[in-house]
């Protein structure tokens, strides 16, 4: 058989093993199958504990460490408010209040926090945030303003802060 033969087959094959494929939303067997291997296997600190309690300064800084960096991507209560693009991306932003996030341990959290996910668009923030930052974003997920009372971030609202305006 020619170059040029063998070429054409292995392009024809090609195209017939890729023709099927597609992106799509998973399905419930298979979104199940990927939370029980995150929550089981791959997001680590499963017994690592939260040196911070739940007390009302810890929530506030909590809040505005999430303020600092979780906001564009999670909105200002970590349920998407706002966020344009939240439920179009793949796979989407998860509501930081869904059953999905809270059955994470603090530690879990604190590890995704500090590690991201891959593939996801959520990035590691070791490096930009402390330790105790990390710590009290997860003292803040586990105390959530209802969905929407918080309005949604400026840089999605077009309002200008006062830094802008000078």
């Amino acid at each position: 058989m020619t170059t040029a033969r063998w070429a054409l087959l292995i392009s024809a094959t090609a195209c017939l093993l890729l023709s099927g494929c597609r992106v799509s939303k998973p399905g419930q067997a298979e979104s199940r199958t990927v939370q029980w291997f995150k929550l089981h296997v791959s997001v680590k600190g499963k017994n690592d504990r939260n040196p911070l309690s739940a007390t009302t300064e810890n929530i506030k800084g909590g809040q505005e460490a999430f303020g600092h960096y979780c906001v564009v991507c999670h909105g200002l209560d970590g349920q998407n408010t706002g966020v344009p693009f939240a439920a179009t991306l793949s796979p989407p932003v998860p509501s930081l209040a869904s059953d999905e996030v809270q059955r994470y341990s603090d530690g879990q959290l604190k590890w995704i926090i500090e590690n991201g996910i891959s593939p996801s668009g959520m990035p590691a923030s070791h490096g930009i945030l402390s330790d105790d930052e990390m710590w009290s974003i997860v003292v803040y997920l586990r105390h959530l303003p209802r969905a929407g009372s918080l309005g949604e971030p400026r840089v999605y609202s077009g309002e200008e802060t006062e830094d802008d305006s000078k």
